[in-house]
C-alpha cells in the first residue's frame, strides 16, 4: 500500500499533497507561538519524510502558516519546576537531528519556504533542506546565544551551507541576516519579491517536479554520499552511480522523449 504523506497532518501540521502526489505541502500551523517546534511538528514532519520516500513525491515544501516560517524551539516548557533527568533531556533534544536524519534519507527533494522569520531550530530547519527560497522581507538567525543557550543542531545543517566565517559569526552573536545576506553567505537559494512569493515558489517547485524520480532519488543519494568523500573515492563512487542511473528506464524515457521533442513520460523505473 503506498503511503499518504497526508496522514501524518496533526493539529499543528497540516500536510497536503498535489492531485498527482508528487508534490507534498507541509505547514507548520501555531501561528499563536510564531510556529515553533514541538514534538508534534517534528513528529509529523518525519512521518512525512517516511511517507514521501515510499509515495509519488518528488519535492516536499516546508513552510510555516500566517507568514512566518518558525522561531525555533517551543520555549515555553523550558522554565519547569522539576528538574529533568539527563536522559529526558536527550530525548527531547534529539528530535531535530532526527529529523535532518530522515530529509536526507527520504528520496524527495526539500525546500524551505521562508517568510518572516527564519530563526534558532527553525534556521536548522531551513538549512537542511536542499533549497531555500525566501521572500524577500525574511530574516534568519540564531538567537538563542541571548538566552544561554547555543545552536548545537542547528549547526549540523547551517555550516556546510555558508562560508565558515560568517557561520560562525551568525552562531555566535544571534544577529539577524536578511533574505539577501543570507543568499550571499550561501544560506539562501533564491530571493522572491513578498508579493509574488506563491508564485515564483510553486514555478520553481514544479521546476524541480517535472524531472525524472529516480534521477532525483539517486542524484539526492549520491550528493550526500560522495560529500565526505576524497576526491579518487568520489569519482569512483560516482562513475558507477552514473552508470546505475543510465540502466534506468526514466533514462532511456529521457533520451527518447529529447530526440522526439516531447514531454517524458517517467517510468518511476
Amino acid at each position: 500500500m503506498t503511503p499518504d504523506p497526508t496522514a501524518a497532518s496533526n493539529e499543528d501540521l497540516s500536510v497536503t499533497t498535489s492531485d498527482d502526489g508528487v508534490v507534498v505541502r507541509a505547514t507548520i500551523d501555531r501561528p499563536e507561538t510564531h510556529n515553533a517546534l514541538n514534538d508534534r511538528v517534528l513528529d509529523g514532519l518525519m512521518a512525512v519524510m517516511d511517507a514521501a520516500d515510499g509515495s509519488p513525491a518528488r519535492v516536499v515544501v516546508v513552510r510555516g502558516a500566517d507568514g512566518t516560517f518558525c522561531s525555533g524551539g517551543d520555549l515555553s516548557g523550558m522554565d519547569e519546576d522539576g528538574t529533568p533527568s539527563m536522559q529526558e533531556r536527550r530525548r527531547s533534544s534529539g528530535k531535530l537531528s532526527e529529523l535532518f536524519e530522515r530529509m536526507v534519507a527520504t528520496s524527495a527533494l526539500t525546500v524551505a519556504a521562508v517568510e518572516g522569520y527564519c530563526l534558532a531550530g527553525g534556521c536548522g530547519l531551513a538549512a537542511a533542506c536542499e533549497f531555500v527560497v525566501a521572500a524577500a522581507d525574511a530574516e534568519f538567525g540564531t538567537p538563542e546565544v541571548n538566552v544561554g543557550m547555543f545552536p548545537m543542531q542547528a549547526m549540523a545543517s547551517i555550516m556546510p551551507a555558508v562560508r565558515e566565517k560568517q557561520g560562525l559569526k551568525l552562531l555566535f552573536t544571534g544577529e539577524h541576516v536578511s533574505a539577501t545576506e543570507g543568499r550571499e553567505i550561501g544560506l539562501v537559494t533564491d530571493v522572491y519579491d513578498a508579493e509574488s512569493f506563491d508564485d515564483e515558489l510553486a514555478a520553481f517547485v514544479d521546476e524541480l517536479a517535472a524531472n525524472s524520480p529516480v534521477m532525483i532519488s539517486m542524484g539526492k543519494e549520491a550528493y550526500y554520499n560522495q560529500r565526505d568523500m576524497s576526491f579518487e573515492r568520489s569519482y569512483r563512487y560516482l562513475k558507477e552511480m552514473l552508470v546505475l542511473l543510465m540502466e534506468s528506464e526514466d533514462h532511456a524515457e529521457g533520451v527518447a522523449a529529447f530526440l522526439e521533442d516531447r514531454e517524458p513520460a517517467w517510468k518511476r523505473r
